[in-house]
């Protein structure tokens, strides 16, 4: 398949695939079409950072295919129904599904807020009801899963010989740790239940085996069967889902269909918070809505494109200021030239253009190593050197245009905004007041009141810049 960007004598776009542990050439099932189903949250609780990197990371790789020339379906999941959400609703003496809709409503507003794309559709557990529990009868009809006496349907795991091959764990292995619990009727220590039988008081769906609800792992092969049919091109999550969630994905959906179910397995690492995996049971959450109440989402886009997607993400004051430095940085290449400049002399425009075709095809390159998005930023950071340069010299707003035209274009493609912060009009005229007391101070030559003002704006979260034309100001 070509190249779309850069013609088919460029290197082809390198994807590391989970399941075969190497990085493979990224060939789609139907030309330039990717179907690509994503693990969502379950939505008991206020979504947290952690999810925030996933949903991050899987949205610059759907802009990516898309940027190079891909139609991208995306589906990403909402659970709906779990015992997590069961509990947490008996806790707060509300219904489940009107709990998880309330978070399902408050984590799109966030997903909007940090500027990650629509995803094509959001399928829900509660409305594949019918479709899972046919789902399961097509299993237990191929013999690949049972109904057990205690009305749970499990997955026959020593049915399946390939199980493990996505997580490289041997049956034998997972076995030794493994034992039934008090009111299971499991063949096999290891085998899983797709059908769940209801406990008094709780949510439950009519089945062939009694009022009950689905297990976790059926869920999704459902909802990817309904969305995307019986295979796909990537599937995608938190690698703290390979086992057991991806690969009883695996076991149930080739049972089912016959077919292979995944071409790419991609997985995000986790994020870290000193040193830890950052998780409820641990308590040490960060919110989103608490993360955006202080920092902008861009700021949040950083931390994640600045290192590998498949490593652990260190969030730390630390991380995120050296990410919201990078930031302005960028922001940089965006601030106008001089209208009264004399323009670039020929030398400084061909070191201008050279940039902007040397950041064109560099940045592919980055990309196309597996979204390698460390290196896309740093051939971003060498055309903001030469747009600044190119401005320094005396570029005038036309001369940067085209220049900042493609940066634009490029950090589009990874979802920066790079929109500078918006100050209530009352602290703007605070701004404007003591920039003004401060030029007067410095046609006074009072440098010790000048550099007072100028701590106090940085204070403020202003940046200021002196120029022959005057001075000039920011948030940032």
């Amino acid at each position: 398949m070509q190249n779309l960007i850069c013609g088919k004598n460029m290197p082809m776009l390198r994807i590391y695939n989970t399941l075969t542990r190497k990085t493979e050439e990224f060939q789609t099932l139907e030309p330039n079409q990717v179907k690509m189903y994503v693990c969502g949250v379950t939505v008991y609780d206020d979504a947290h950072v952690g999810h925030a990197m996933s949903a991050l990371v899987f949205d610059v790789i759907r802009r990516y295919l898309e940027h190079r020339g891909y139609t991208v379906r995306h589906v990403m999941n909402y659970t709906d129904v779990d015992d997590k959400i069961i509990n947490r609703a008996s806790q707060l003496g509300e219904d489940p599904l009107t709990l998880s809709q309330r978070y399902i409503g408050e984590y799109t507003n966030e997903l909007h807020s940090l500027n990650v794309l629509p995803a094509t559709s959001y399928p829900q557990v509660s409305k594949t009801m019918p479709l899972i529990i046919q789902f399961i009868q097509g299993l237990v009809q191929k013999e690949a899963a049972y109904a057990a006496s205690n009305g749970d349907v499990y997955f026959s795991i020593t049915g399946d010989k390939d199980y493990g091959k996505l997580s490289g764990r041997k049956l034998e292995e997972m076995q030794a740790g493994a034992r039934i619990e008090v009111g299971e009727a499991k063949d096999h220590p290891m085998d899983f239940a797709l059908w769940k039988a209801a406990k008094p008081g709780e949510i439950s769906w009519d089945s062939p085996w009694g009022k009950g609800r689905p297990g976790w792992h059926i869920e999704c092969s459902a909802m990817n069967l309904a969305e995307l049919g019986e295979q796909i091109d990537i599937h995608g999550g938190g690698n703290d889902l390979i086992f057991p969630h991806h690969e009883n994905e695996i076991a149930q959906t080739e049972s089912y269909t016959g077919k292979p179910f995944a071409r790419y397995w991609i997985h995000n690492g986790m994020l870290q918070l000193a040193g830890e995996k950052m998780s409820k049971s641990l308590g040490n959450i960060v919110s989103i809505k608490d993360f955006l109440s202080k920092r902008s989402a861009d700021v949040m886009r950083m931390l994640v494109l600045s290192g590998s997607y498949r490593a652990p993400l260190v969030f730390s004051e630390e991380t995120q200021e050296a990410a919201e430095k990078n930031v302005e940085r960028l922001k940089s290449a965006l601030r106008p030239g001089s209208p009264s400049a004399s323009g670039v002399i020929p030398e400084t425009a061909a070191y201008l253009a050279s940039a902007v075709d040397s950041a064109r095809s560099g940045f592919t390159e980055a990309m196309d190593n597996d979204f390698n998005t460390a290196g896309g930023l740093a051939v971003l950071f060498e055309l903001v050197k030469a747009i600044n340069t190119a401005r320094d010299n005396g570029a005038r707003n036309e001369q940067l245009k085209s220049a900042q035209d493609v940066f634009k274009e490029l950090t589009g493609v990874l979802g920066l905004t790079l929109a500078e912060k918006k100050g209530s009009s009352e602290k703007e005229a605070q701004v404007n007041a003591l920039i003004a007391e401060r030029n007067e101070a410095r046609r006074q030559k009072q440098w010790t009141r000048s550099d007072e003002i100028r701590d106090q704006l940085k204070e403020m979260g202003v940046t200021i810049e002196d120029t022959k034309d005057g001075t000039t100001w920011r948030w940032g």
